[in-house]
C-alpha cells in the first residue's frame, strides 16, 4: 500500500527578485523534521512519521519548465503532495501539475505579498507574479489569501481583475476565517510570519503573522488538502535554524491535516 502522502522538494531560486537562497531550504526542513530536539507528533495527535510519506527526494532545476514535468510524474494515484520550495515561482508549474489531476482549483495561499503582478523586473514568471498566471490559466476557480501586508496600487487592481480574495494583515480577524466547502491547494509563504518569528527569509516584512496564528489557520482547514507547498525560506539569512524548525512544523501541521481531513 502506498503512503498517503507524497514528499518533493524543488531546488530553485532562479525567479528570486532580491536575494538567492530559497534552493537551498528543502534539505535544511527535511534536518529539521528529524531533528532530535522534537518529535513527529502534530498537535492534533496524530503522528507524522517519515513512513507516512512517499519522499521523492530533491530536484536541482535546470530548466524552469521541468518543475512541472517533474511534480506530474511524481504525482501518482491521485495522493496530495507536499513541495518544499524555493522561491514561490516554483506554485505556478506545481499547481499547473496539479490542475491536470484534480482539475480547477481552490486556493489557500498565506503570504506577506500577494504574487499577482503581471511582471516583475522584466520576468513574467517572478517570484511575485505566480498568482497572476495561475488565474490567467483558469488553473483555479477561487484564490484566497491571507497575511497580505504589500499590496501597491497594480496589485489591489490584479486582484481585482482576478475576483481574488484577500485578508489584508491589518484585517485579520482569526474567528472570521474564510470558509471552504471544496478541497483546496494550500501554498504557505514562509516571509507571511513576521520577522521576529522567522528571520530566514529574503523580503522581511515586519507586522505579519505569529507562527500560533499560522498554525490556527492550518488547523482550521476543514476539507481535503490535494496539494501544499512551503517556499521562500533563506537558510542564508536563518538565525540558529528556528526558521527551519518553523518551517519543520508547519511541514508536520499540513500532513496532519491531510491525514486528518483527507
Amino acid at each position: 500500500m502506498k503512503p498517503p502522502i507524497f514528499l518533493q522538494g524543488i531546488l530553485f531560486d532562479e525567479k528570486s527578485s532580491f536575494l538567492r537562497g530559497p534552493a537551498k531550504a528543502p534539505p535544511e526542513i527535511r534536518a529539521a523534521y528529524h531533528s532530535s530536539s522534537a518529535n513527529y507528533f502534530a498537535e492534533n495527535g496524530l503522528e507524522v512519521s517519515p513512513e507516512i510519506f512517499e519522499d521523492k527526494g530533491d530536484f536541482k532545476i535546470n530548466e524552469y519548465s521541468d518543475i512541472e514535468r517533474i511534480t506530474s510524474a511524481n504525482l501518482i494515484n491521485n495522493a496530495p503532495i507536499i513541495t518544499l520550495g524555493g522561491d514561490h515561482s516554483i506554485s505556478y508549474p506545481v499547481i499547473k501539475a496539479v490542475n491536470q489531476k484534480h482539475g480547477s482549483l481552490e486556493i489557500l495561499h498565506i503570504d506577506a505579498h500577494g504574487d499577482l503582478y503581471d511582471n516583475f523586473d522584466g520576468d513574467r514568471y517572478s517570484h511575485a507574479c505566480p498568482f497572476a498566471r495561475v488565474m490567467e490559466d483558469k488553473l483555479a476557480h477561487r484564490l484566497v489569501q491571507i497575511g497580505v501586508r504589500t499590496l501597491n496600487t497594480h496589485q489591489r487592481e490584479q486582484a481585482k481583475k482576478f475576483g481574488v480574495e484577500i485578508i489584508e494583515m491589518k484585517d485579520l480577524d482569526l474567528q472570521k476565517l474564510p470558509v471552504f466547502k471544496n478541497p483546496i491547494y494550500l501554498s504557505v509563504d514562509i516571509d507571511a510570519l513576521d520577522p521576529s518569528c522567522a528571520p530566514g527569509v529574503s523580503h522581511q516584512e515586519p507586522g505579519g503573522l505569529t507562527v500560533r496564528e499560522l498554525l490556527h489557520i492550518i488547523q482550521s482547514i476543514e476539507v481535503p488538502i490535494i496539494g501544499a507547498d512551503i517556499v521562500e525560506y533563506n537558510p542564508d539569512r536563518d538565525i540558529n535554524k528556528m526558521t527551519a524548525m518553523v518551517c519543520a512544523k508547519v511541514m508536520r501541521e499540513v500532513a496532519s491535516r491531510i491525514l486528518q481531513n483527507n
